[in-house]
């Protein structure tokens, strides 16, 4: 309500109840001020009615909510659903322009502007997470295969004789099909076995380097968040050797930004040699729904090359999701997450050893992964293969998600390159495996839960293998009990 109004209202309602409403006005307004002049994610989080107040600012400067607006074009902002439109705050037309995703719409100044301010917070909260050099960032409504995607059909330009990305091998579909979808050839290196942990091999990446020659090299692709028993590839040594040899290195932090220690290693690795981009999940990050991701450099012109690869406008929902969520949370709700994730880690690697123990296992030695764990599971495997598959889904059908359990042998075919022992992240690991991760959110109560359900899964799957002796298939297909609540 601008001064003129308010004036008004003093006619109708008592001036002294007037001017107590607009001075708690001006406190909402006073942060807004705050969030444009600075562009950084405030200290505080916000009220809902702040944020709503904010959005709905920036929703009446869309034209689609204008009100004498006369729209005669394809594209006018127009939505039927009264429901669609709330859940969007009005904010209908979207992100970009048809040849930029990060330029300003005429149609759309309040878009446009949510636009900046999200990559110019998120771009803050990159900072504050541990990479303090980061130059550039922008919010893509992709999650974070197809952003890997983006980044390497960007490089095409730059190096359009080269058909090979060198890839340390994680088992995961989108990392690799990434650069497959990008019209690529992945040349995957195999980790190497130190103690349990799955290393880069530094002198295998070289050789493939000299091998296939730098200039045919499109980049390296290299990963930090990772499933243990592998652990962050070799940053600062990969960079230095990209640096060397003067090839492109694509880092995929899909949830390394709440682990200080993936962040340091982007850092060391800018630092030391070369990192082009990196590129994490928001959903995994910032607790949103999936669908978008952050594409960040250290060269603001490279980044800005690779926005402008993106065809066509694109949907705001990322964008608003997370401002949404970062404003609520502020820099200090953010890190005390951070901060929670860390000491639920230590707790879960303690529960999980004491439960391994419990029942002849043991924790694997991963001390370089800050976020996934993974326990043996050698007496499930003396049993037969089939109980350590039968496991996981025990574990699914009484509600524990993401729990991994990784039998021996596996191979998987991925657009025609055949991965043996797939899901391990080596050819030949010594072990089956389950893994849980410690990731931001997770509460002790879910450590708890889980490491209940655990026990009960592993004491049932011994106690019918020996009964059935040395048939015990049989029995284990009496194991998929029904969800329980304990």
């Amino acid at each position: 309500m601008n001064g003129e109004n308010i004036t008004l209202s003093e006619k109708i309602v008592s001036p002294s109840y007037v001017r107590q409403g607009a001075q708690a006005r001006r406190g909402h307004e006073q942060l807004i001020r705050h969030l444009l002049d600075q562009g950084k994610c405030p200290e505080e989080g916000w009220s809902e009615s702040t944020i709503e107040l904010f959005l709905s600012e920036l929703a009446v400067m869309d034209s689609n909510n204008f009100l004498g607006n006369c729209g005669v074009g394809e594209r006018e902002g127009r939505v039927a659903s009264g429901l669609v439109a709330r859940r969007h705050y009005r904010l209908i037309h979207g992100i970009g322009r048809s040849g930029d995703i990060a330029a300003v719409q005429p149609k759309a100044a309040g878009s446009s502007l949510l636009n900046k301010l999200t990559n110019s917070v998120v771009l803050d909260i990159l900072r504050i997470s541990g990479v303090r050099s980061v130059a550039s960032c922008f919010v893509v409504p992709m999650a974070t295969g197809m952003s890997l995607t983006l980044c390497f059909l960007t490089l095409r330009h730059r190096r359009p004789k080269a058909r090979y990305i060198i890839w340390p091998r994680i088992d995961q579909k989108s990392c690799f099909k990434s650069m497959i979808t990008a019209g690529f050839e992945p040349v995957v290196v195999e980790n190497a076995l130190e103690g349990d942990e799955l290393r880069t091999d530094l002198e295998a990446v070289q050789r493939k380097i000299e091998e296939l020659g730098a200039e045919n090299v499109l980049c390296v692709h290299s990963t930090t968040s990772c499933f243990a028993p592998r652990v962050p590839d070799r940053l600062e040594e990969l960079a230095a050797m990209c640096a060397k040899y003067d090839i492109p290195h694509i880092v995929n932090n899909a949830y390394g930004v709440q682990s200080s220690k993936c962040m340091h290693l982007i850092q060391q690795g800018a630092r030391v040699g070369r990192i082009d981009a990196f590129v994490q999940s928001l959903d995994k990050n910032f607790m949103v729904p999936v669908g978008g991701a952050i594409i960040a450099g250290f060269d603001e012109s490279f980044v800005q090359e690779i926005s402008k690869m993106y065809p066509g406008r694109a949907s705001a929902s990322p964008s608003l999701d997370v401002l949404i969520t970062l404003l609520t949370l502020g820099a200090n709700g953010y890190k005390k997450y951070l901060s929670e994730r860390k000491e639920i880690y230590l707790f879960l690697a303690e529960e999980l050893k004491s439960l391994a123990s419990a029942h002849g296992e043991r924790l694997l030695h991963t001390p370089h992964n800050p976020i996934s764990l993974a326990m043996s599971l050698d007496g499930l495997q003396a049993s037969s293969n089939q109980a350590v598959t039968q496991l996981g889904s025990m574990l699914f059908t009484r509600q524990v998600s993401g729990a991994r359990v990784i039998p021996l042998g596996k191979e998987q075919i991925i657009s025609g390159h055949t991965f043996r022992g797939f899901m391990s992240h080596s050819e030949s690991y010594p072990c089956p495996y389950l893994n849980a991760a410690s990731a931001v959110g997770i509460t002790r109560g879910d450590v708890t839960l889980c490491m209940k359900r655990l026990d009960k899964c592993l004491k049932a799957l011994k106690k019918d293998g020996k009964a059935a002796g040395s048939n015990p298939t049989a029995a284990l297909a009496n194991q998929e009990a029904p969800l329980t609540n304990d």
